[in-house]
């Protein structure tokens, strides 16, 4: 399965990256229904929050208003009494010890894969950004240093500026 499906499912809700029940269902091949039941039957394996939980009724309207602008939830999606199970990383490792079809444990791997990728893009994304705020920190002081010797030029031009005194010989001045 091609990792970037994958990772357009992976949503960040409550700070954490989760998978929706319908996604992956949809990715396993069943029926919605179907997966939160075994989750249900099994919901020793599942404790909240970091292997499942439960999107609030407000939350579960926004998904679903979110799947149906971009065309993953089917207008008119009923989620019904039980409300959106949102699955992270472990959540979805867990699966696959309930859902033990081979379409399961190989979705199950790719979905690790990409959950992997996005972890190493997180570390890359940190690395880039300690690299930028080094720079920013270097060019910062250099600019400093630049001000510096701009505000010390000006003060000489000032103090250049100031009338003097000539020295030497002024025949206007000896005329008089």
């Amino acid at each position: 399965m091609e990792l970037q499906i994958i990772q357009n499912k992976i949503y960040d809700i409550r700070g954490m990256r989760v998978m929706l029940d319908y996604d992956l269902a949809k990715l396993y091949e069943t029926e919605t229904r179907a997966l939160k039941q075994a989750v249900k039957r099994n919901i020793h394996r599942f404790p909240e929050p970091d292997f499942m939980f439960e999107l609030t009724r407000e939350e579960s309207d926004a998904a679903i208003k979110l799947g149906v602008s971009q065309n993953v939830i089917p207008p008119g999606y009923n989620v019904g009494s039980s409300l959106i199970m949102a699955f992270p990383e472990l959540g979805v490792a867990m699966l696959s010890s309930v859902l033990k079809s081979k379409k399961a444990i190989q979705v199950n791997i790719s979905i690790m894969r990409a959950f992997v990728a996005l972890r190493q893009y997180a570390l890359g994304y940190a690395d880039i950004n300690r690299k930028l705020e080094d720079f920013m920190i270097e060019t910062n002081m250099q600019f400093s240093d630049i001000y510096q010797a701009l505000t010390e030029l000006a003060s000489q031009k000032e103090l250049e500026n100031k009338p003097r005194k000539r020295i030497g010989f002024n025949v206007k001045q000896d005329e008089e």
